[in-house]
């Protein structure tokens, strides 16, 4: 290939992983080596049915899409082996996962992030991995609006047995 064509390749992989660092709303950055085959395809697959994206990329793109995107403070943690994981929907669901698996795989290494557009260090996205999930949190909140009209209809349920109660001893 061409040496103009390789630049061009490269400019154009630049521009794609700083849009997908604009358009998410969280992205974390690991070091997946020594991962096995069937660990990587398991944290894919995990990933992937939360609506996140895993991606390996060179760190030399990393830090050029960094500065193109306005994320220069992430450039840091772009060192050894990197790979980032973009979720454009729930922005705990990366940091999530990968603490999990991280805990249960000492081969992934969280590195740092972004989260809702700010750059994150390690504590805040642990911090941001032990909250609930969208999901749990509309469940709970479902819940509490369903436990008043509950008690309610339990309320009108021991009013109608009891006055059965005293029907059937009349």
């Amino acid at each position: 290939m061409p040496k103009k064509e390789v630049i061009e390749a490269k400019a154009k992989k630049v521009t794609e992983v700083a849009d997908d660092f604009k358009e998410s709303v969280s992205a974390i950055v690991v070091n997946s080596r020594g991962l096995s085959v069937a660990q990587d395809t398991e944290l894919r697959k995990e990933l992937r049915d939360n609506g996140v994206k895993l991606m390996v990329i060179k760190n030399k793109i990393l830090e050029r899409a960094a500065d193109e995107s306005g994320h220069t403070d992430l450039k840091e943690v772009f060192n050894g082996p990197s790979a980032v994981a973009f979720s454009q929907e729930d922005p705990i669901a990366p940091a999530k996962i990968l603490k999990k698996f991280a805990e249960d795989h000492d081969a992934l290494e969280i590195k740092g992030g972004i989260i809702e557009g700010e750059v994150a260090s390690l504590d805040k996205i642990n911090e941001f991995a032990t909250l609930p999930s969208r999901e749990e949190l509309l469940a709970t909140l479902a819940s509490m609006l369903q436990a008043p009209i509950r008690n309610v209809a339990y309320a009108v349920k021991a009013v109608a047995e009891s006055k059965s109660d005293d029907d059937d001893a009349a």
